[in-house]
Order: C-alpha cells, then sequence, then structure tokens
C-alpha cells in the first residue's frame, strides 16, 4: 500500500548537546547512529545524520573548506543581520531576544547563532575548496549510521552559492558574478562527492529569501528576481553533473524566531524555486506566516516528475502539532498535486530552533500524521 514518505529539512538535536566539533571519529559515528536510529523510531524514511558534522549550522561550516578567504571587520556581518526592515520595525524584540540568546530558540538551550554568523570574510584569492577530509568524515559517519540501509534514503545537507555569498566580500574577481560563479565550481565538489556517495544531496538556501528586506525592497522585484536567478544558474552549473533525482532543494525564510513581517512572498519567489535543478523542494508551510501560502498550488503548474515537501510541523511553535492538523495540511497539496508528489517535511531544521524534546516530538507528530493520509 502506498503511502506518503516523511522526512525532515537537515538539523536534528545533538545527543552529546553542547555540540563537541572536537569529537573523535569514534564518538560521530556513535552519535550519528543514535540520532539515525531515533529517526526511524519515530516513523521518519529519509534521513540524515542530523547535521551533528556540522555543528547544526547550514553556512558556517563551509569555512574550514574554502580558500580564499581572509577575516575581515565582523561589523559588516552584523550589518546584514541587523539592516532588515523587520529588524529596524521590531527592535526592540530583536535586541531582547538576541541579548536573552532566544532568537533561534526559545529556551536558551541551544548555542547562540547570531555569534557565529558576525564574522565577514574578504576573498583576496582563488577560491578553492579544501574540505575533502571532513567531507568524506561526514559521508563515512552518515553511512555508518544507516546500519545496511540504502544510502538513496538518506541524504545530506550542502548550501547554495547565494547562502555563502553573504557575509563574504569579494576584493579578487573582477565582477560579483565572476565571484558567485567560483563560489559554485568550489562547492560543486561537495556536492559531486555527496551525489557520488549515494546519498540524495539537500541544497540549502535560506538566504536567498531572507535577503529580500535587507537588500530586495530596495531594488524592486524584477531586479530582485534577476538577482536571484544569476545565482541559480550558477548553483545548476554546479549541479549539472548530477542526476536530477538525487537533488533537494530548500528554501526558507531564515527561520529565526521573530516577526517575519516582510518576508518575501511565495508566489513572488516561486518561479525562482522551480527553477533550481532539483526533483524535490522543501519549504515553510507550517508557521503562521507562510501556511496560508499553499493556494500558490492552485495557480502554478508543478513540472512533471517533481516532488513538493512542504513543512507540516514547524520550528516556530512548541506547541506540538496534533497529528490530524498534520494530515489537514498533507492534504491540501495532495488534493492538488497528487500523492505520489507530496512528501511530508519539516519547515525548516529543528535542531538548534526547537529544544530537544519538543523536536523530537514534532518528528513523531509529522510521521503520525502522513499516516493519516489515505493514499
Amino acid at each position: 500500500m502506498a503511502r506518503i514518505l516523511t522526512t525532515h529539512v537537515g538539523a536534528l538535536p545533538d545527543p552529546a548537546f553542547p555540540a563537541e566539533s572536537a569529537r573523535t571519529d569514534d564518538d560521530l559515528r556513535a552519535a550519528v547512529r543514535q540520532v539515525v536510529r531515533h529517526q526511524r523510531d519515530v516513523g521518519i524514511d529519509v534521513v540524515n545524520e542530523g547535521e551533528l558534522t556540522k555543528g547544526g549550522n547550514f553556512v558556517t561550516y563551509i569555512n574550514e573548506r574554502l580558500s580564499g578567504f581572509e577575516a575581515g571587520d565582523a561589523s559588516v556581518m552584523t550589518s546584514v543581520l541587523t539592516s532588515s526592515r523587520d529588524w529596524t520595525e521590531f527592535s526592540d524584540f530583536y535586541t531582547k531576544a538576541i541579548n536573552n540568546g532566544t532568537l533561534f530558540e526559545q529556551t536558551g538551550s541551544a548555542p547562540s547563532q547570531t555569534t557565529a554568523r558576525r564574522m565577514e570574510l574578504v576573498c583576496r584569492g582563488p577560491i578553492r575548496y579544501t574540505g575533502m577530509p571532513a567531507l568524506q568524515r561526514e559521508i563515512d559517519a552518515l553511512r555508518d549510521g544507516l546500519d545496511g540501509h540504502a544510502a538513496a534514503d538518506a541524504f545530506l545537507t550542502t548550501t547554495a552559492p547565494a547562502s555563502i555569498e553573504v557575509g563574504r566580500k569579494n576584493e579578487y574577481y573582477k565582477t560579483q558574478e565572476d565571484f558567485v560563479v567560483g563560489l559554485a565550481d568550489a562547492l560543486k565538489v561537495e556536492y559531486e562527492a555527496i551525489a557520488a556517495a549515494g546519498f540524495q544531496i539537500q541544497i540549502d538556501d535560506a538566504w536567498l529569501a531572507a535577503l529580500w528586506d535587507r537588500i530586495g525592497m530596495q531594488m524592486g522585484l524584477e531586479a530582485y528576481k534577476r538577482y536571484c536567478m544569476m545565482r541559480v544558474e550558477a548553483l545548476n552549473q554546479a549541479l549539472a553533473n548530477i542526476p536530477e533525482e538525487q537533488i533537494r532543494y530548500h528554501l526558507c525564510w531564515g527561520s529565526w524566531h521573530g516577526p517575519h513581517l516582510y518576508d518575501i512572498p511565495m508566489a513572488d519567489i516561486v518561479d525562482v524555486m522551480l527553477a533550481v535543478k532539483a526533483r524535490t523542494y522543501l519549504f515553510e508551510a507550517a508557521n503562521a506566516r507562510h501556511e496560508h501560502e499553499w493556494v500558490v498550488w492552485t495557480r502554478v503548474k508543478l513540472p512533471a516528475n517533481k516532488v513538493l515537501a512542504p513543512g507540516v510541523v514547524t520550528h516556530s511553535t512548541p506547541l506540538i502539532e496534533h497529528p490530524e492538523l498534520v494530515a489537514q495540511r498533507i492534504r491540501r497539496f495532495t488534493d492538488i498535486v497528487g500523492p505520489e508528489r507530496v512528501s511530508a517535511s519539516t519547515d525548516c531544521g529543528l535542531g538548534l530552533r526547537c529544544h530537544p524534546q519538543v523536536a523530537w516530538a514534532k518528528l513523531k507528530a509529522l510521521s503520525e500524521g502522513a499516516a493519516l493520509v489515505q493514499v
């Protein structure tokens, strides 16, 4: 009997919290095995290593894997974070959330994600990928943790050039486009290695949408979409040698716990998302700012052989979704594009954004809700 498959976006609670970046290979493999087993126990079909090998951060892990960069002015990255219209209008909220360490996790149970994001890097030489030892460690840990299950039923996350570009200043390449292509060419090595290992590759691209109220609103929608499409084209070039069925693409709006009043609407960026070479698209569809956007798919034709993996549980509240609500959210999409073209996912990574007890309960609710959907 067919059923709705379940997955999630990537980051999961680290059983050895706080995350130990210097843990031994044996300790890492033990932690990954535990996280994979826990995913299967709560009913997740397509699993990963919880991003334990990255410390849960989808951007900063790459700092050690690219050459050509030097540390720059930390205030520049802080300015990128705080220059948005949302941040300006709700400045008191954001100041207190940062000071309390609750911008990404409401109880302060996870390490601060804002401190790690404040370092600017300056490109002063050719960008090269130097991270194969670290990547191989990831691949080996996940393969070991699968305990004989097929690699095709697992994924490893990596990052899009557009999201790596933020917080990195170009002083080497002639143009910004050349710089983006340089990033993409280097990241191509990581992309192809993950695919060659047999895993699904997930491209995370939170900044593509989150830059809208930082630079996009001033540019205007059409100019901003051109900005995005140049970066999508660079990404697609880097993915050219990978079969589409192995590629997942995750688009979100930054996923910090904040108002998000000025998020770009899905209707305005859905064509950019669909231009990415991928079979599966993961996006926010369960939080209060974006849940209503399921109606976009009544107007936008999903290309053949594509799969939607909407978030049906969200990191944005500690409330545990009722399985019936999860099922209702799934049916909104299956009624439009068909059940064979829908997987059930999360809005964003639950690690570092939810208390661990809440994160695992949400994944269980996700799988219980998916089981209620008749296919």
